[in-house]
């Protein structure tokens, strides 16, 4: 398996190709799953997007995987570890590596973001010697403020902010952290 790629009992993350963009469009670019991202994107929006996520990750800029089934041949979602870089965020913030993940409605509920974050989070602490992790949501996205909780984030208060690029109705930003295990 490529150095790049993760896997865990059930999934194998991949770095993104161009041949992703049809089921990105398809399955991830939805008004469900982008409800809590700032909305559906138009196809060019996500094609440039996809191109920088491949371009980043061989590059040494963030890394956002592709999470297919063990079989190869179903995707189910992305993960990913990006520098926090919104204007809006506090300083402290700024830079800092942040961990996110979309799923595919068809796959919800099966614990497959759970096991992918897992898999990542274990990824930046030891492949990339990271102390601390940081995700943000807001209050609005329950399900993903259940995973940060289930993940062991730790709820920052102190550190939430209002992101103007989102709308009314998912702000403020919630600032989750998790340290780096004790060695």
């Amino acid at each position: 398996m490529a150095e790049d790629t993760l896997e865990t009992e059930r999934l194998i993350l991949r770095p993104p190709v161009a041949e992703d963009l049809p089921w990105v469009l398809a399955h991830m670019n939805t008004a469900s799953v982008m409800r809590h991202l700032a909305g559906v994107r138009s196809p060019e929006a996500v094609a440039e997007s996809l191109a920088d996520d491949i371009d980043a990750f061989h590059g040494g800029g963030h890394r956002r995987w592709t999470v297919w089934l063990h079989d190869g041949a179903t995707r189910v979602g992305r993960v990913g570890l990006f520098h926090l870089r919104s204007p809006a965020a506090p300083q402290v913030l700024q830079g800092q590596r942040e961990i996110g993940w979309t799923f595919a409605e068809a796959h919800w509920g099966r614990g497959y973001a759970t096991e992918a974050a897992r898999a990542v989070i274990d990824h930046a602490f030891t492949a990339l010697a990271l102390r601390v992790l940081w995700s943000q949501t807001s209050d609005s996205n329950a399900a993903s403020t259940r995973m940060m909780r289930r993940l062991g984030f730790t709820f920052r208060p102190e550190l939430g902010y209002v992101d103007p690029d989102y709308p009314p109705e998912d702000n403020p930003t919630t600032v989750w952290s998790m340290d780096a295990p004790c060695a």
